[in-house]
């Protein structure tokens, strides 16, 4: 088979894409004499609104109601010179507020000056000890879920919920369970797809991402499983699940060449899970924390980007239909 030498340079020689792991695993703490801990305006967010993996963690800052409480830093660029995330230096995003860096790149340095791996979004930055403290965007998630509800309102407190939680304790085997091929097969099986360098590697991927979307829209079926992933509550597999569904008719089935089918048209348990979380600005989702956090443009300029391509698809439309 040949290979597409335009293809995302991220592929290997065998034409796979192979996610790198994360670098920087440290926690937030409530506790006040941990290395990191809880305090407001201490932390900062940096995310582009193109990534589903920081995107997950902006779900939740916004669902937890810490807008106040950790800093948000948006870049919205990725240099082509192989820097990485960058502000671009259009209106609202022309620098680092905090250091005056053009580059993500830069604040990895100044964290690390020997630092040699990669520049991932989303990145949680101390300001007191100018360090990161964590890019691996599901330990940031459940960081935010109970580290500093103590700043919160007593509503808003993951102790306040129960069973209700985001990851509450009755549920974080099945939780898991579904996090792990979930992730595997569809939140990081879009880009083992639309990143496959030949022809094999691709039809093996986009095979599993469509097995997957089929087990989930099963899983949707059973009574207990409504209205959401796990019952009458929004949890963490919601969260982890809905950056990537969310981005898929307008970017993975176009772009990404995920094009057996579409959610909106073959998937009707899903996407009125989709549609329900997107409208909803109830209190439920403290007012619309994943409507908010969603942008349909910037998905599909990002991945024609990543791509390498120059025309972007202006369709489907509408982003998503109402409820």
């Amino acid at each position: 088979m040949a290979t597409n030498p335009k293809a995302h340079t991220e592929a290997d020689k065998d034409g796979q894409f192979r996610r790198k792991p994360s670098a920087f695993r440290n926690f937030i703490s409530a506790d006040p004499s941990s290395k990191f801990p809880a305090e407001k305006d201490r932390y900062a967010l940096y995310i582009h609104r193109g990534c589903p993996w920081a995107h997950r963690t902006n779900i939740v800052r916004s669902l937890k109601g810490l807008e106040d409480i950790i800093q948000l830093i948006v870049l919205d660029a990725s240099d082509v010179g192989g820097k990485g995330w960058c502000f671009s230096g259009k209106p609202g995003f022309e620098e680092d507020p905090l250091y005056g860096f053009k580059y993500l790149k830069q604040l990895y340095e100044k964290s690390e000056p020997t630092y040699e791996g990669r520049y991932l979004v989303p990145t949680l930055w101390d300001k007191k000890t100018e360090k990161i403290v964590s890019n691996e965007s599901s330990e940031i998630i459940r960081t935010f879920y109970t580290e500093f509800d103590e700043f919160l309102p007593h509503h808003l407190r993951e102790s306040s919920k129960g069973e209700k939680g985001i990851f509450p304790a009755h549920l974080r085997d099945d939780i898991e369970a579904m996090n792990e091929w979930v992730y595997d097969t569809l939140n990081n099986g879009v880009y083992k797809t639309g990143f496959s360098n030949t022809q094999a590697a691709y039809e093996e991927h986009v095979d599993g991402v469509f097995k997957a979307l089929d087990r989930l829209e099963d899983h949707l079926t059973k009574a207990e499983h409504q209205p959401y992933l796990f019952g009458d509550s929004i949890t963490e597999a919601d969260i982890r699940l809905y950056p990537t569904l969310v981005r898929f008719d307008v970017a993975y089935f176009t772009i990404f060449k995920c094009n057996l089918k579409m959610i909106r048209y073959e998937y009707p348990k899903l996407h009125d899970w989709l549609r329900r979380l997107y409208w909803d600005e109830s209190e439920k989702t403290n007012g619309g924390a994943f409507k908010k956090t969603t942008f349909f443009e910037t998905y599909r300029v990002g991945y024609v980007a990543a791509l390498k391509g120059t025309v972007v698809p202006v369709g489907p439309t509408p982003d998503i239909l109402p409820l």
